[in-house]
């Protein structure tokens, strides 16, 4: 595999050189040049198998000749050892379930691959890392889980202080050892931009630094896996299906561009945010604009501006945007506008939703999945499109409980991986949003 950078001024690398540095020192994002196609036996032969093992699978194709294929099957088996349920609200919707994993978030999917893949690498060449990550909510949490008690590998978290639920919080600040978490007096958008000024920052090459924030093509690509496996399971090839992710960063909707692009017969990509609407006016007018700052939505993992991936999104369809949001060559916005649809869901219709689907079906949604299932809703009911479609639940609704609690009178059932931080001491640092604050802290922290 031969990744290129989206601002397309730098060399192109392996996948492990991508997976490594994280971001292109160009300020771009990796993005593989061509990816495999899966045909329908390939798709067939996946229907009767567990996730682990069409996660091999898929893998084994995309990756094929980066990794040796008994190393690949036993980071399959040990990263994805928990169930990814299909719950069927109606017959032509389901849920899906990203919830059972070590953090109760989506985010372990992509980065357990991640932790495993890295670990591969380093142990290879006796090399160590140091991970530097953002998170407007469940990231931080599922890299720390991730990468907890690795020898080689250190893991700096920054997060939004009044941005993260407690749970959230805790899930990050109390693990210590080889996991720093650092509270930010800022936004998302600041902990994400502080990051990626260090990674492009000369004076601090030496401290190999790396990113698991979606900006790292390693987290895309094991996320391209479960649209995949619900297909195999809920479709028989050539039918086609329809995916309505929750979108913040853009990272989890570019998995299913991905599967799209590898031969998923993907109807519709339903890209639903929360208040933070500026890439359903980017589609819609052509015209993009960050909103600065932020808007703090209940759907807090989603709280983003300026979304990274946006720019991996149009360089599929044949554009080019920098870092900056700045565009210099337009995306095909036609065909884009054929496959995805953005939906922007307001905090009220994302409470309405969690009780409507409580007092209709018996289901409990978190805040997320209440945006996904809206914005697939709204769709339908201005297009009377009904193929079958999943919503994806992406955190657990425990790590949510006043909010899911206020909307339907149930106090969510925590998961062990939930219960077992309830009691632990936190241990954090605290920064503001001025980077050369934050520069200096890096270099005493990482001597």
């Amino acid at each position: 595999m031969r990744l290129y950078s989206t601002n397309l001024k730098a060399p192109e690398v392996s996948f492990q050189e991508a997976l490594i540095t994280g971001l292109a020192p160009d300020s771009g994002l990796y993005m593989p040049k061509d990816l495999p196609s899966f045909s329908k036996e390939d798709i067939d032969s996946l229907k009767d198998e567990p996730y682990p093992e069409v996660a091999y699978r898929v893998l084994s194709k995309v990756l094929e000749g980066e990794v040796d294929d008994g190393s690949l099957k036993i980071i399959a088996y040990d990263a994805y050892n928990y169930d990814v349920p299909l719950e069927e609200i109606d017959e032509h919707t389901y849920i899906m379930r990203l919830d059972r994993g070590p953090t109760a978030s989506f985010k372990d999917f992509a980065a357990r691959m991640m932790a495993r893949l890295m670990q591969y690498y380093l142990s290879k060449e006796n090399k160590s890392l140091t991970i530097l990550t953002a998170t407007s909510g469940d990231t931080g949490s599922a890299v720390a889980d991730a990468f907890y008690g690795l020898d080689n590998i250190r893991v700096i978290v920054l997060f939004p202080t009044d941005e993260v639920s407690g749970r959230q919080r805790k899930q990050m600040t109390t693990l210590n050892d080889n996991i720093t978490a650092i509270s930010i007096d800022g936004k998302f958008d600041d902990c994400q931009a502080m990051v990626k000024q260090a990674f492009s920052d000369k004076d601090l090459k030496h401290l190999n630094l790396s990113s698991a924030n979606s900006i790292n093509i390693g987290r895309l690509i094991p996320q391209s896996i479960y649209y995949i496996y619900a297909y195999s399971k809920l479709r028989d090839y050539p039918e086609e299906i329809i995916y309505s992710v929750p979108s913040g960063n853009f990272g989890n909707m570019m998995g299913c561009v991905l599967a799209k692009n590898m031969g998923l017969p993907v109807k519709k990509i339903i890209a639903s945010v929360n208040e933070n609407d500026e890439v359903p006016a980017f589609l819609n007018t052509g015209d993009y604009e960050k909103i600065v700052p932020s808007k703090n939505c209940l759907s807090n993992a989603m709280n983003v501006g300026h979304p990274s991936n946006l720019a991996r999104l149009i360089a599929i369809y044949g554009g080019v945007m920098d870092e900056k949001g700045n565009i210099s060559k337009e995306a095909d916005m036609d065909k884009l506008r054929n496959d995805v649809y953005s939906s922007s869901v307001t905090d009220e219709q994302t409470k309405t939703t969690i009780r409507e689907i409580y007092e209709k079906y018996n289901i409990l949604i978190e805040p997320h999945g209440a945006v996904g299932i809206k914005g697939l809703f709204e769709f339908r009911e201005m297009t009377g499109d009904n193929t079958l479609a999943i919503t994806l639940e992406t955190a657990d609704p425990a790590k949510f409980p006043e909010h899911v609690k206020a909307q339907t009178g149930v106090e969510p059932e925590l998961p062990e991986s939930l219960k077992r931080i309830e009691s632990k001491d936190e241990f954090m640092d605290y920064l503001g949003t001025d980077y050369a604050a934050f520069k200096k802290y890096l270099q005493a922290k990482l001597v």
